[in-house]
């Protein structure tokens, strides 16, 4: 991204009006070059063995964030706050993995022809959006870092999972285990990992501080050790089991 400055009559006056003097005129800041920096996950374990590649990589994301002063004159912004939607259709939402930047709003349309209600009471952002009928939505702020596992309180197979982070440094593998984080400015990071079938134990063992500059962008093999098949069994939002004997009403 950049922005397209014009030499406009009162730039070209004040250069003038500086030589004039014998002075210098202003300089903008010397901007550092930005990299590229690649990586190539490998997935492990029996959970890896029961899907695709392609399928592992959209449950993982990798993510680089800015730790101490830059090496260099252009320093790594956080990712501007936006807004996003994850959509209910099929009993499913969609996308099942949804990275945000911190202060970003979700929204979550019901497109079912029945009733939905999304809740969050685990880790990450908290929240119960309470029944509500199909046309309509309801948005959630995610201020603060973390992770947020979604459910519906009348579906139980319906789960999905929102990370909200504050760099926009992030990339989740292809169908190859590839990985690219585009225009990286110099400096030191902190790698983070998080696959939704990886433990929080597997996530953290796998963090830690990289420098990024002309000979360093590229992280070698990432390899994630899978625990798990994904969320399995949750409570409702009542904190009970669900009633799976009971028909489901469709409304």
């Amino acid at each position: 991204m950049g922005v397209l400055l014009a030499l406009g009559a009162p730039t070209l006056a004040l250069a003038l009006s500086a030589s004039a003097v014998g002075q210098t005129a202003p300089s903008e800041a010397p901007r550092s070059a930005v990299f590229d920096v690649t990586a190539v996950v490998h997935f492990t374990g029996e959970a890896s063995k029961q899907r695709s590649m392609r399928d592992l990589g959209r449950l993982t994301v990798i993510w680089l964030v800015p730790v101490g002063p830059p090496e260099s004159a252009q320093t790594p912004q956080a990712a501007p706050p936006s807004a996003f939607t994850m959509t209910q259709k099929d009993k499913e939402f969609h996308p099942r993995l949804l990275v945000v930047p911190v202060g970003s709003t979700v929204s979550f349309p019901n497109a079912d022809p029945y009733f939905h209600n999304v809740f969050s009471l685990f880790n990450g952002r908290r929240f119960d959006l309470g029944l509500y009928q199909s046309g309509q939505t309801r948005t959630v702020a995610f201020s603060r870092e973390g992770v947020s596992y979604i459910f519906c309180n009348i579906h139980p197979e319906m789960s999905a999972v929102i990370l909200s982070i504050r760099t926009p440094y992030f990339a989740s593998p292809g169908p190859e285990g590839n990985v690219t984080l585009r225009g990286v400015p110099e400096g030191l990071y902190r790698l983070e990992v998080w696959s939704e079938l990886a433990s929080p134990e597997t996530s953290a063992s796998l963090s830690r501080t990289l420098k990024v500059g002309p000979n360093d962008t590229a992280l070698g093999k990432i390899e994630i050790q899978t625990s798990s098949p994904g969320p399995g069994e949750h409570l409702n939002k009542f904190g009970l089991p669900y009633d799976t004997h009971s028909p489901v009403p469709e409304y």
